[in-house]
């Protein structure tokens, strides 16, 4: 895996944990909008939205790069609606992409050939 590789693992990685935190307050606001006068709904779902976007534009150039199976691109955009799951995605991500710059610059300074 090259360090293009490592670094679109690397911004989807950075966009996961921001993009679950935006929709779980985005959870909170619509519940204190029917349970209180508290409307923040429309600016949360935009701020949500756009990492959302953000979240399966990287997804895709990440799942591009990395030729990722079926099954491994379904988990990570599986994992970006559920409330929580971009953090176990975060987690996931960081450790695949701290081994893909292992492997490159291995491969770079020819200790490694595959």
């Amino acid at each position: 895996m090259e360090l293009k590789t490592a670094s679109a693992l690397r911004r989807l990685r950075l966009v996961s944990a921001p993009e679950a935190i935006s929709f779980l307050l985005l959870l909170v606001c619509s519940v204190l909008k029917r349970t209180t006068d508290f409307n923040a709904v429309p600016v949360m779902g935009a701020i949500h939205g756009i990492l959302f976007v953000l979240y399966v534009l990287f997804w895709l150039d990440a799942w591009n790069r990395t030729k990722w199976d079926v099954k491994r691109a379904a988990l990570y955009f599986v994992l970006s609606v559920l409330p929580t799951g971009g953090f176990f995605a975060e987690k996931k991500l960081k450790r695949e992409a701290e081994a893909a710059v292992i492997a490159s610059r291995a491969r770079q300074e020819g200790t490694v050939t595959a």
